[in-house]
Order: structure tokens, then sequence, then C-alpha cells
């Protein structure tokens, strides 16, 4: 059988507020190629009974008393193999408003190890790897090339539709664009600098060399980070974060630099090449008595002077050809095969789930009109990457990147991973009276984990 995008399950404690309600039932039954499955079941006299068995689809379901540092364990380290070797592995978390996915992605205890969120635990590990990797490099005699030597570069932002913020730029807003050459790029607001350069610069990248500056870089962008009290939770964050972690060196970030800048070089050039194509055709055509423009036979474009722009800007576009080629080159001839490697952990905004009256499936209060507005909008969101884990499973030809903001963004990420290499942790919380959003989010992971194709279960039955 194909490996699959695992599903991770994750059930946290019962809240203060939640200490006299009933616990959801639950059960799980092992199969024979290894998957979970889980029965739910609610029997509590105050709600009504309702009860829900998943597929075959989960990986491993962590209890309550499993703390931050059990569920990295079995997660994250088994794809280090995949990101040393320059690829990418995906992490979501995903789940209602409340129920976890922050503590797990994030963290809140950023001193204890064993509470560290998976990106800083990730981020411990790798720099433990590439300390050693640094060591190795060195054994071979080129110790005097100190952009050689590897190290992290973190970028954090959130995203709101079309939206991003650089947390580790002031929460810069930035925007998501498709290129002419079918990347999609989160770029920032044009700057016009001296001697007429434009420079859009991408989100910014802190290039950290030892864990203690990583560290301290993740608390400077949490601090920046959105978050403010509604209908469903006091702390609720409204927006998608996405932290990166990419094994780097200084020559591939000055060679990224270097990119930026030949760009920003390009734009006046190119822009004055088209003012002059612009104003020689304009001023080749005369204006009838009929009020219609004509071309005039006796001022033709100046053609040699069109021609001298063109040949300016060729000049400006070669330039930033080889400035790609050399970020290729950088990435081609690298001495170790990690460089470019990325852990990208997304702390997917809280799904909403409301019933026909418009109530809260997670709390009672009725949602704001701006509320529902955004929950439709994060939905909408995280259908589309459910979709896209899908149509990859399943080898469609079309893939629905397009599909939302989010996808588009998380394009480059999926492409760069294999599935079995990617994870999702569903984050869902026991109390009874969050049954209808707790049963929705299992609903959504077991869709993600059965993508893969249908697998038979075994007879065994839940215990």
């Amino acid at each position: 059988m194909m490996q699959r995008f695992k599903v991770f399950v994750r059930w946290r404690p019962l809240s203060s507020s939640e200490a006299a309600a009933d616990e959801i039932d639950r059960e799980s039954a092992q199969h024979e190629d290894s998957y979970l499955s889980m029965t739910l079941a609610s029997r509590s006299p105050t709600a009504r009974a309702r009860s829900w068995k998943s597929g075959p689809s989960f990986t491993r379901i962590f209890e309550a008393g499993d703390n931050n540092k059990s569920v990295f364990e079995d997660v994250v380290p088994p794809t280090f193999p995949q990101v040393l070797s320059g690829g990418t592995c995906n992490f979501f978390a995903y789940g209602h408003s409340g129920s976890g996915k922050s503590h797990t992605i994030i963290g809140y205890d950023y001193e204890n190890s064993d509470e560290f969120g998976l990106c800083l635990s990730a981020a411990l590990q790798l720099s433990g790897e590439l300390e050693r990797l640094n060591a190795e490099l060195t054994l071979d005699g080129e110790t005097g090339n100190e952009g050689d030597v590897l190290g992290i570069g973190i970028r954090m932002y959130e995203l709101r539709k079309n939206t991003a913020f650089d947390l580790l730029n002031d929460r810069r807003e930035c925007y998501v664009r498709e290129g002419p050459d079918g990347r999609v790029h989160i770029r920032g607001e044009t700057e016009t600098l001296e001697d007429g350069k434009v420079r859009v610069r991408p989100i910014v990248t802190r290039a950290c060399w030892i864990f203690d500056d990583l560290r301290r870089e993740l608390l400077v962008g949490l601090k920046l980070r959105a978050t403010g009290s509604s209908t469903i939770h006091d702390q609720s964050s409204r927006t998608h974060a996405v932290v990166e972690l990419e094994v780097v060196t200084k020559t591939l970030l000055d060679a990224r630099d270097e990119l930026i800048e030949r760009q920003s070089e390009l734009v006046p050039v190119g822009k004055l090449a088209t003012d002059i194509y612009l104003e020689e055709s304009l001023n080749s055509f005369i204006k009838t008595a009929d009020g219609k423009y004509v071309v005039d036979p006796n001022n033709p474009p100046n053609q040699k002077r069109i021609d001298a722009a063109e040949a300016e800007k060729k000049k400006f576009e070669m330039r930033v050809q080889e400035a790609e080629d050399h970020v290729i080159e950088v990435l081609a001839r690298k001495r170790h095969s990690c460089l470019g490697g990325k852990f990208v952990f997304v702390d997917l905004a809280g799904s909403e789930y409301f019933d026909e009256k418009g109530t809260s499936a997670v709390f009672g209060p009725k949602p704001t009109a701006q509320e529902r507005q955004e929950a439709r909008q994060i939905n909408s969101d995280l259908l589309a990457i459910k979709e896209v884990i899908r149509a990859r499973a399943l080898k469609q030809a079309r893939v629905p990147f397009r599909s939302a903001p989010l996808t588009m963004v998380l394009r480059e990420h999926f492409q760069g991973s294999l599935d079995s290499h990617s994870a999702m942790i569903l984050t869902v919380s026991p109390s009874s009276g969050q049954l209808a959003a707790t049963m929705n989010t299992l609903k959504y992971g077991n869709l993600v984990g059965v993508a893969g194709g249908p697998v038979e279960p075994s007879v065994k039955k839940p215990k």
C-alpha cells in the first residue's frame, strides 16, 4: 500500500471550565495496515445521543496526558532524513479554536524543551544536526570559506485571504501574487530607492547560526501575531500562521539578495523602454477631420530609439537571469545535500462550524457577522488544503492549488515534499459539549487520512 499523508489525533485535557462536563466516549482499533480507526459516542443525558466511526485513517492517537515532547518524537524525527537530503516536510495543526493547535505547533513554554512546540523542537534538533555537519565539513581541509557554514533561516508570517503579514519584519503587510514564471511570491509594498531603483522585498529570512538566536527570533515574531477576543475563544487567531525553517548558508542568502538587487535595477529600465515604445507609437498617429486616428506616413516611429531602449532592457534582463542562475548554481554545487531543506509548520486558523441557527458548534454564543464572514473564508481555505492533499494522493493530473491563497502560498512546499513525509495533527476536545466540533475535526482528518485510496479494514473490532 502506498504511504499516505499522515494524520495524528491529539486529545487535549478538559479545561477548568469543563471540569464538571461529561467526556466523549471514544475507542480506537488497530488495523492490519497499521492505521487506527476511532469510534465516538455521546451518552450525556443533556445532549442528543450521537455516534460516528472513522475509517482506518489515523497514524497515532495522543491522549490528554501526552506532552509536546511525546508528540514531537512520534511526528517529526522520522522526517529528518528527507530534510537533510534537501527536501521539504509540511506539518499542519487543524482543529476548532481552543483545541490546542498553537500549543502543539508553537508551544507556550520556551524554556522547557519538553514543552516546546513542534517548530521549536525541530529547530533544536536540526541545530544539533547542522553543528555535527559543520564539524564534519571542516575535516576536508576547506576551513576558510565561512559562506559554506550551515545555519537555519527562519521565516514567519500570517495569512489572511490574499494578504500576508511578515512577523519578523514589524508585521509588514505583503501580498500573495503569481508571477509570469508561474511561481507564487509573497512580496511587500513597492519601495522607491535612489537612482530610480524599485524594490519589492519578499518575506524576510532571519539567518540563525545557533539555536538561541532562532528561539529569540521566534519570540519576536510571536509578539506581533494577531489575536483577539471573540465569541469562540478569548485568544483566537483568525489567521493561518506559517513558520518555515530552511537550511541555509551565507552564500545562498547573499545570492538571493543579489537577485533582488538585480530585479530592482531592471524595473526602471523596463518601464523606460515601455514608455519610449508608447511615446513613439503615439507620435506616429495623426487625427483626421472626422476624428479618427491614422498612421502618419511622414512621421514614423523612431525605431532606433525604441531598439536602443529595448537593448538596454535586455542587458538588465540578462543580469537578472545571471543572478537567478547563480542561486541555482549555489544550490547545485552545495557541499552538503541538506542545503535548501525545509520544515514548514502551519498553525491553521480555527475551523468553526455553525448550525442552521448560526450558533457555534464549539460554544453557545451566536457569532457576530464579522466572525461568520471570517469563518467562511477560513473554512474555504481548509477545504482547499484537503482537496490539494486528496488530489496529490490520488495522482490527479490537476491539483487545485489556485483554489485559495493559502494553497497558492504552500504550493512550492507541497511540490517539494512527499505526502508520506508530511503530517496533520488534529487537535480535539474531550468535552461532550464540544462533540459536534470534535466530530467535524475528525471527519475532516478522516478524509485526509484515507486520501491515498480505499483501505480494507481488518476483522478486528474496537476494544
